[in-house]
């Protein structure tokens, strides 16, 4: 459909057929139509367009376990990027994400790593290319624009949403919408690991592509297993909340890189390639020698992952059965692993700022007696606190967060039911 006219569609309220993925699709209205305007400015009007979603994510449990094999609960979020896109002829993908300078990829160099440079979207999109290629399916030039409600350093995953936006494009611009999502979170994990050079793990995209709850086991990671979960924290009565602390992310990837790379180092001594394939008995025999090869911190690393790996399975138990107390001990423990044994929750490159730790105390304040649990979010270090609490105090602790962290700060969330999609 040409732009024109899907703008006048959904001046006329065609956003409500999604209002599964937008509570408020009157608001959401005015972002798809100025969406499809600054495409038109900035590609062309009267184009034949189409409008693409990729939601954010939220891990729930399983902090750090993905990259060594391990087991993962997490769930897609109501906060998404969309991508107005339209194909072309000349073999190039021009991106134009808002506020940000305009990404050009000439599909023919796309081979090397380096050819373009670390960290840099335009890395990812060209990772993404080249890894759908290296599988078999069709690329193709398109220009795009993109907005995004998934903020960067928020802890639910821009990054991953963005690669997962580039395959989703390709997806159905080149592939008639054949690709399994599952499939694009591979290709898209690949595009980070090998040209945007960050070591991360599988969960991230794979949660942003499937949607909904999702349990994810990583022990064959090139096929994982991955187990959708039916379950609403708005008909218990409880709400989801995450406060981004506006901690600084610069420099950080160090601090990111270091926590697989000692897990790795862990397993290697013990002749095993990653952490899933050992056991806390054999960990704890082999303190000794670990002490003096891979140093402290790495061995307190292991001890949470074999931990926290248990503490996934025990989680989605719990989601299944309904038992909210379960889950909500489950995510307590995770969180006091994270900051005891994992150490994540600040940096040493600056001990003066500890936002995630002060998050975590205020929250424990706010929630003393009350039936609630929070945790560190994502890979952490600066960013977001994630916390499940009665939806009767949601207001309360929004306006106690955003005093201290700033407007808009604490973020109520919901469950989004779709991953990476086409609309309309």
């Amino acid at each position: 459909m040409n732009s024109t006219a899907l703008k006048s569609l959904i001046a006329e309220g065609a956003l409500e057929k999604y209002s599964e993925l937008y509570a408020d699709t009157a608001a959401q209205r005015d972002r798809f139509i100025r969406a499809i305007s600054e495409f038109e400015k900035k590609y062309g009007a009267d184009r034949d367009i189409y409008i693409f979603s990729v939601p954010g994510r939220s891990e729930i449990s399983g902090n750090h376990t993905d990259h060594n094999h391990g087991e993962v609960l997490a769930g897609a979020i109501n906060r998404d990027i969309i991508a107005i896109a339209s194909p072309n002829e000349d073999g190039i993908v021009r991106f134009q994400s808002e506020g940000y300078p305009e990404s050009v990829i000439s599909l023919a160099d796309t081979d090397e790593p380096g050819a373009y440079p670390n960290y840099s979207s335009a890395a990812l999109i060209a990772g993404v290319a080249h890894g759908l290629v290296i599988n078999d399916y069709s690329i193709g030039g398109y220009d795009a624009y993109a907005t995004t409600e998934v903020l960067k350093g928020s802890g639910i995953s821009s990054s991953a949403a963005f690669e997962v936006m580039i395959g989703n494009i390709f997806n159905y611009l080149y592939n008639d919408g054949k690709i399994d999502n599952k499939e694009i979170a591979k290709i898209s994990q690949y595009a980070e690991n090998v040209f945007f050079g960050k070591p991360c793990g599988l969960m991230d995209q794979m949660a942003c592509a499937v949607g909904g709850f999702v349990y994810i086991d990583f022990c064959e990671p090139k096929s994982p297993v991955v187990t959708p979960i039916a379950f609403s924290l708005a008909e218990r009565g409880y709400s989801l909340c995450i406060v981004n602390t506006g901690g600084n992310h610069a420099n950080l990837n160090e601090d990111y890189a270091s926590v697989p790379a000692e897990m790795h180092a862990v397993a290697s001594a013990l002749g095993k390639s990653v952490l899933r394939e050992t056991d806390m008995d054999t960990l704890v025999k082999s303190i000794p020698s670990l002490r003096e090869s891979v140093g402290d911190r790495a061995i307190l690393r292991a001890i949470h992952f074999l931990n926290e790996n248990k503490r996934v399975a025990a989680a989605r138990d719990a989601l299944v059965s309904g038992d909210i107390d379960g889950l909500f001990g489950v995510i307590l423990e995770s969180g006091r692993s994270s900051f005891e044994y994992l150490q994540n929750v600040y940096t040493n490159q600056n001990v003066r700022e500890q936002g995630l730790s002060l998050a975590l105390a205020l929250t424990e304040v706010f929630l003393s007696g009350k039936r609630a649990a929070y945790r560190v979010h994502g890979g952490g270090f600066a960013g977001t606190v994630q916390v499940f609490l009665p939806t009767s105090e949601l207001d309360g602790y929004v306006r106690a967060m955003d005093a201290v962290f700033g407007e808009g700060a604490a973020m109520p969330l919901s469950i989004r039911p779709l991953g990476a999609c086409r609309l309309f």
